[in-house]
């Protein structure tokens, strides 16, 4: 066979495997880790799902996330770390985890700031929402939207609480969160901070009593396996945000930042709605599973035993601040 023939069989090959989309007809798509505490048909997965899916179709499939559920890279301490380290692209944590990383952040988990979910989405779809994301830049982390996990809730094995006194002695599972910690123990209750990944096993072998999650966590994650009551305190509002790694976002061009900045705030929509949906069934099913649920639970009282803890979060987090949140219509 001459060269001239060789030549021309081999080019006609080549052109072959790019019209069938061959290895070397595109790049193949740069792979980002997302993490997250709970299983992938959770509120967290719904975020994870459409923040994925946005970015992969709007950059004509330049990324392809890859799912790691369940904790599967680690609690959200970690997942946060490993940001930082370069051992995860991007995750979907809770806001009383990066507390701990972004102080100013920790605000949100003032009890009873909110009015109700309305007023808590107005605050961080506004000014100060778009101020605290910038501020988690300073410690290196890429905040682009906040998600949703709804109002937490306490559960425990002991009794039904209705007002403060129901409360207190009650060991009870906190994140590592500094803000939980000081009103639980204002409560007269004993905040145990745990990483996620610990907390079924310690309710399980009664190292804990209870704790305290949104309705779309506690069915998320089954816990009237290991719960049986459930008071509806609706004592802090829980968002969650959406953080890229600083490694992951130097490398993007100026659209590729928008795509994931974009797909970011459809994730974070997309764990609202999820949120909304489980909030209307999720009650009913916990139910069904036996839990015993009180809906009728004294705030007032809750927020008069609290008192000398709002002297202190005014102290920590400004009296301003607070203020200006609550004036948020």
């Amino acid at each position: 066979m001459s060269f001239t023939r060789r030549t021309c069989m081999t080019l006609a090959a080549a052109a072959a495997g790019l019209a069938l989309g061959g290895p070397a007809s595109a790049q193949q798509p740069r792979e980002i880790k997302i993490g997250y505490a709970l299983a992938q048909n959770s509120h967290f997965g719904a975020g994870a799902l459409a923040w994925a899916e946005s970015v992969e179709k709007s950059t004509s499939n330049a990324f392809k996330f890859k799912h790691f559920a369940s904790s599967a890279l680690g609690g959200e301490r970690e997942l946060i770390e490993g940001l930082t380290l370069g051992t995860v692209e991007a995750v979907v944590v809770s806001n009383g985890a990066v507390s701990n990383f972004v102080p100013d952040a920790g605000v949100m988990d003032v009890p009873f700031l909110f009015r109700d979910t309305t007023h808590a989405r107005a605050v961080l779809d506004g000014k100060i929402g778009e101020d605290l994301l910038a501020k988690f830049r300073a410690r290196g982390l890429i905040a682009l939207a906040w998600g949703e996990q709804g109002f937490r809730h306490l559960s425990n094995n002991k009794r039904p609480v209705v007002k403060p006194a129901d409360a207190q002695g009650l060991k009870i599972r906190v994140t590592e969160n500094q803000t939980h910690i000081t009103a639980f123990r204002q409560l007269g209750m004993s905040p145990t901070p745990m990483s996620w990944p610990e907390v079924i096993g310690a309710l399980q072998q009664g190292t804990i009593d209870g704790q305290e999650n949104p309705i779309s966590v506690f069915t998320s994650a089954k816990l009237w396996q290991v719960q049986k009551y459930l008071s509806l305190t609706s004592h802090v509002y829980a968002p969650m945000v959406l953080i890229v790694s600083p490694s992951v976002w130097s490398g993007l061009s100026d659209a590729q930042k928008k795509a994931f900045a974009e797909g970011a705030r459809a994730g974070g929509l997309a764990s609202r709605k999820f949120v909304d949906e489980v909030e209307k069934s999720g009650v009913e099913e916990i139910k069904r599973h036996g839990v015993q649920i009180v809906t009728e639970v004294d705030q007032a009282a809750f927020r008069a035993a609290l008192a000398p803890s709002y002297k202190q979060f005014a102290t920590k987090f400004g009296q301003k601040t607070l203020d200006a949140i609550a004036a948020v219509k």
